[in-house]
């Protein structure tokens, strides 16, 4: 029956690393690396049961990557501060350490947005793979947008990760700023030029995807506010590759 370690990346998480690693009964080992935070997320964290590591921001994935090195099992369960295992996943988990065949599991992951659960909208099931043995197993990309490379096959688990990315709308914006400032990066980095044409049509179509293909009507004025957002971080994005 193999055994789990669970990482962690984090930073200036004090408000929800705890129940992070609340939801972590499956899991026989907890790794916290800190990215140098300036609040109490590490005391937190250590307060909780975790190993605590403090290591200098690299990108995700290598910040990812460094923290499966910690580990002392090779079984690896990555999630981050802001989600949650759901109790059907966890049971799943254990129920799977008695019967494990894949080299990685991926997982439906359910988000609670501005007072609810999402449903539609291109938000549900978005399918990750976080569970992997880290021989078979390694984070890939720079600045954002991270992905695990899997030598081998993929499992699939039914029970949600639950992800709570968004303290509020204000919270929501300015994430958007940064995450379209390290997008921006790492496309300028690999070569690619803006585009006026993709500038002007891209948010649009990305509004209508979200909301009308989606279904994101369905998830009322939250569908809506998604593809708003949608469309701006395409904006925004496609701006600042131009600059």
């Amino acid at each position: 029956m193999p055994a789990i370690t669970a990482t962690i990346i984090t930073f200036n998480e004090e408000d929800r690393i705890a129940e992070a690693i609340a939801s972590l009964p499956c899991c026989d080992e907890v790794i916290v690396v800190d990215a140098g935070s300036t609040d109490r997320t590490r005391e937190i964290a250590y307060k909780r049961g975790a190993r605590v590591i403090e290591h200098p921001w690299e990108g995700y994935s290598k910040q990812k990557n460094y923290a499966a090195e910690l580990a002392r099992n090779d079984w690896i369960l990555s999630i981050d501060a802001d989600e949650r295992l759901s109790i059907e996943l966890a049971d799943e988990i254990v129920s799977w350490k008695f019967s494990q065949r894949e080299r990685a599991f991926s997982m439906p992951r359910r988000v609670f947005y501005l007072g609810r659960w999402i449903n539609h909208s291109g938000w549900y099931p978005d399918r990750k793979i976080r569970l992997y043995d880290r021989r078979f197993c390694r984070w890939e990309g720079d600045f954002v947008h991270e992905w695990l490379k899997v030598d081998g096959g993929v499992g699939l688990f039914k029970g949600d990760l639950l992800h709570f990315p968004y303290r509020d709308w204000n919270d929501h914006v300015t994430r958007i700023g940064r995450y379209t400032d390290l997008a921006a990066r790492a496309a300028r980095s690999s070569g690619l030029r803006g585009s006026i044409v993709k500038l002007l049509l891209a948010p649009p179509l990305t509004f209508v995807k979200s909301f009308f293909l989606h279904g994101g009507f369905l998830d009322g004025w939250r569908g809506l506010a998604i593809a708003y957002m949608g469309a701006r971080y395409v904006f925004q994005k496609e701006f600042r590759i131009l600059r």
